[in-house]
């Protein structure tokens, strides 16, 4: 059994892994578990992003931020905010259709201010 377990495709042992998986779950009749892990794992991924992108603002936009002009900073830190409050509502309501055109159209639009208020900022006169 060994042998024919290691030898076999790859890909037809993982699908069987998760046919095994999914056949505990639906036995045992854990889904609501599996909905509680979910929406943990869920918790857990915003907050590793979160902290990955303050940890990016320490260490490199913070200093030069700090040389811009009020005006810029308003932009630019606006621009952000909006978007971070933009992917809390994402993740706590799930929009669709229209909405979601929406949320995509915000983030572009917070990704274009954050850009261009860095890019006037480091052009020196070019």
């Amino acid at each position: 059994m060994r042998r024919f377990w290691s030898e076999m495709n790859p890909t037809v042992r993982g699908f069987l892994i998760i046919l095994v998986i999914a056949g505990v779950i639906f036995a045992l009749s854990l889904q609501a578990t599996l909905i509680s892990l979910f929406l943990l794992v869920q918790i857990a991924f915003f907050l590793a992003i979160a902290l990955v992108l303050y940890l990016l603002w320490r260490d490199r936009v913070r200093e030069d931020a700090n040389m811009w002009p009020r005006r810029a900073q308003v932009a630019f830190y606006g621009a952000v905010g909006l978007a971070v409050l933009a992917l809390g509502v994402f993740f706590v309501d799930r929009p669709r259709g229209l909405d979601a055109l929406a949320f995509v159209l915000v983030l572009a639009a917070c990704g274009f201010a954050g850009w261009r208020v860095w890019r006037d900022q480091h052009s020196y006169g070019y």
